[in-house]
């Protein structure tokens, strides 16, 4: 299945990194790996839950120094095809179940690249203002930077 990206609606970002393609599943599908780059520095994430199928439920906590923890992703596994895409959202959470709110689904893709790994994120919203939102938000620093953080963490392993 190929997604079609709608400039109206959708948010994304590509980047090189020079690493393989198993590196960056890994940082994603390790939960260890994935807690050192999933947020921007200095703030710490914790993983509650990474049951990676479709179906399974994605949620995780962020803190601002590391000892009190609140909600920062809770949502549901869609696709998970290994060392190539990965598919999330907070419109529903585990076993298919409706969420109380949802904002986006994401949709992470990785290709063979000479230099390494094409690694493209893709925020994808329901609506026009949703999307605005998430750009004002700050999607481009945000988003960009944690893929930096990814980029850092494979690189430094390789």
């Amino acid at each position: 299945m190929t997604t079609s990206f709608r400039p109206e609606l959708d948010l994304t970002l590509s980047r090189i990194i020079e690493a393989p393609r198993s590196a960056v599943w890994n940082a994603w599908t390790d939960p260890a790996s994935f807690e050192q780059w999933w947020v921007p520095a200095p703030e710490v994430c914790r993983v509650r839950d990474m049951d990676l199928r479709p179906g399974g439920s994605f949620r995780t906590e962020i803190s601002h120094d590391g000892t009190g923890f609140g909600p920062h992703i809770t949502g549901c596994f869609l696709a998970a095809e290994e060392l190539e895409r990965i598919v999330f959202t907070d419109a529903l959470v585990a076993g298919w179940r409706p969420a109380e709110a949802s904002f986006m689904t994401a949709v992470i893709t990785m290709k063979d690249h000479p230099g390494g790994t094409e690694y493209t994120a893709t925020a994808m919203h329901r609506n026009i203002a949703d999307r605005d939102q998430h750009e004002q938000l700050g999607f481009e620093d945000g988003w960009g930077t944690v893929t930096r953080q990814l980029a850092e963490l494979v690189e430094s392993r390789a």
